[in-house]
Parts: structure tokens; C-alpha cells; sequence
């Protein structure tokens, strides 16, 4: 079990709150299925992303009323005619957890996720791969602290991965939280049972047995250059697909090795969005992981919501970093 010193209660009411939360997107999604509305940039957008926003920011400035929180959504979006039947759906659902609960409440609850950055701040993602959640895939409940550009405490919430990737048949229900505290290690528990077990990276073995994961989306990097990377390693074995920041704890639990996001030509400009890593990033390094850019880098969280300093992510075992650093500069040098 992790320490129960620095950062404890932190992690505790994060962890609270990330539980309390999976469980009304599964709510939500047992009942309205794929159900999904458009955002103003046409990105999906569901009940389950505004009501789980509205409940961890409601937690955290209670618990923790002087600390920033900056979340994925904004009370704007829901508030406007166009998504008045998702806020209306949005109100209804959340009463059963927050007995009468008005819509201005749920509004002004998403709001609190739309503070600045600043020297101490929470992010929060309500649901990391909304097209997996609304497909029936895999998706993420993600929260995590960052101090002084660092993330200090993780939670990922998976409701939907089961508790060891792949296995058959499963002996219990599916659903797991992967959570880590700065220089405490990082843990599993079980949704079902409530068993906590301490996550680890593979170990170091041959490049055959490598094993990556990528993202189920093909936009997230440039799967051609990705594949030449690693097949430039010696590495043979096909990859896992994902949604969501559950391919951080993957690595981190030791299924998969390596999880590549690189970007090309135009989408060299695009920078990640510092709520879809940064819970998923403290948990796979304190497994042992290691989590840079595609240079190298390590990621910078103090410089507003994107990573406005890092191209790409490289989040791998540890063990092979340096040797894919070397295939994905390799391969620069090689397209220049």
C-alpha cells in the first residue's frame, strides 16, 4: 500500500472521488448506451462527461477550496441551446447522487473546472476516450495534482478494463483504479474485490517479446512512422489497441511496453492537452516507467493546458527508452 505520509489525503479523496465518479458513467452508460452529443468542434461529448466533471470539481473545492482545478469541459458548451436536453439529462441523473441538485448547481460544478493554472492545481479529465465510452470500449477517469509543473498524485479510473488485460475467462466483475503518489510507488485496486497490489513494468527481455500498445484513433500520431520505428528494434509482435489513459496502467502492470504518439508535417503543431497524460504519466513512471517526448524530453506541465514545450509522448517500461530515443532520432535524421 502506498505511504501514508505526504500527500495521503490527496490521494484518498482523489481516489474517493474518481470511484464515485466511475460509477455514474457506467450508470450512464448502461442506460443511454451510445448515446453522444456534438461539441462546437464536432468532438462527441456525453451526459457522463459533464456530470462526472461536475462531481470531482464539486469534491475537490470542498475538500480543498484554495486549490485550482482546470478541466476538460466548459459549463458554456452545456449551457447553450443546442444542449439543453444534455443538461436536462445531466440534472436528472445527478440528483440520484446529489439529492436536489438544480442545473445552475451542475453548471456552476462544471465551472469550477475552468480555473488558470498556477503553482498548485488539480486537472481533471471526466472521461479520457469518449468514442471508446460510446463505441462500449475502453475509457478513463483521470485526476491528477501538479506543484511547480510536476505531477504529484495520480488517479486513473478504468471502469471497464478488467484486472488483468486479455485474460480469459474473468473470475470477477471488470474495472480497476491505478493511482501513485511522487516517490511512493503506484497501485491497483480492484474495483470489485477493493484489493490494492502494487503495479510494476516489465522487465527487460528480448526485442521479440516487446510488446506496444497504440491508441484506437489513428489521428493520435502517425502509426506508419510509429510501426517503422519499431520494427527498426526487431520487434514482432502485433499491437495492442486502447482507448484512453488505461494504456498507461497497461504498461505500468507490465502487459504491454510501449506506448508511442508521434507527430509529422502538419500535426508537428499540435500540442497534447495536459489533463490526457498527466495522471496516466505519474503512474507509469512510479511503476518504474519512463514518460518523455519524442525527443527526449521530460513532459512539462507548468506551461498552461497543453504541453506547449513537448512534441509527441514516449511512454514506455523504462527499460527500452533510450534505444527507442535513439530509433525515433535515427529516423528524423533519415526523413531530412
Amino acid at each position: 500500500m502506498l505511504a501514508d505520509s505526504a500527500y495521503s489525503k490527496e490521494r484518498e479523496i482523489a481516489l474517493q472521488a474518481t470511484i464515485v465518479a466511475s460509477e455514474f458513467c457506467e450508470k450512464v452508460r448502461q442506460d443511454q448506451a451510445s448515446q453522444a452529443f456534438a461539441k462546437p468542434d464536432q468532438s462527441p461529448v456525453t451526459v457522463a462527461d459533464y456530470g462526472a466533471q461536475a462531481l470531482i470539481c464539486h469534491t475537490l473545492k470542498t475538500r480543498f477550496p484554495q486549490d485550482a482545478v482546470v478541466g476538460e469541459e466548459d459549463p458554456l458548451v452545456l449551457s447553450s441551446p443546442g444542449m439543453q436536453s444534455c443538461l436536462s439529462q445531466v440534472t436528472n441523473y445527478l440528483q440520484a447522487w446529489v439529492e436536489g441538485v438544480s442545473s445552475q448547481q451542475i453548471l456552476d460544478w462544471v465551472g469550477q473546472g475552468q480555473d488558470h493554472t498556477g503553482q498548485r492545481f488539480w486537472t481533471v479529465d471526466p472521461i479520457d476516450g469518449t468514442k471508446g465510452y460510446v463505441r462500449g470500449d475502453q475509457y478513463a477517469i483521470a485526476l491528477a495534482l501538479i506543484e511547480d509543473g510536476l505531477v504529484q498524485v495520480g488517479v486513473v479510473a478504468c471502469p471497464a478494463l478488467p484486472v488483468q488485460f486479455g485474460h480469459q475467462p474473468q473470475t470477477q466483475s471488470p474495472g480497476v483504479v491505478f493511482m501513485a503518489v511522487r516517490g511512493q510507488g503506484a497501485e491497483m485496486l480492484s474495483l470489485a474485490s477493493g484489493k490494492r497490489s502494487p503495479l510494476a513494468v516489465n522487465p527487460i527481455s528480448t526485442p521479440q517479446g516487446f510488446q506496444l500498445i497504440e491508441s484506437v484513433e489513428r489521428d493520435h500520431g502517425t502509426p506508419e512512422w510509429q510501426y517503422r520505428v519499431i520494427q527498426s528494434l526487431g520487434w514482432q509482435l502485433p499491437p495492442l489497441r486502447m482507448d484512453s489513459l488505461a494504456k498507461y496502467g497497461a504498461i505500468a502492470r507490465g502487459e504491454a511496453d510501449l506506448y508511442l504518439r508521434l507527430p509529422t508535417g502538419n500535426s508537428l503543431q499540435r500540442r497534447e492537452n495536459i489533463w490526457d497524460h498527466a495522471a496516466g504519466v505519474i503512474v507509469l513512471e512510479e511503476a518504474g516507467g519512463k514518460v518523455t517526448d519524442q525527443r527526449g524530453k521530460p513532459l512539462n506541465f507548468a506551461c498552461g493546458t497543453k504541453l506547449q514545450e513537448n512534441e509527441g509522448i514516449v511512454a514506455s517500461n523504462g527499460h527500452i527508452h533510450q534505444a527507442v530515443l535513439e530509433a525515433i532520432g535515427d529516423s528524423l535524421q533519415k526523413s531530412t
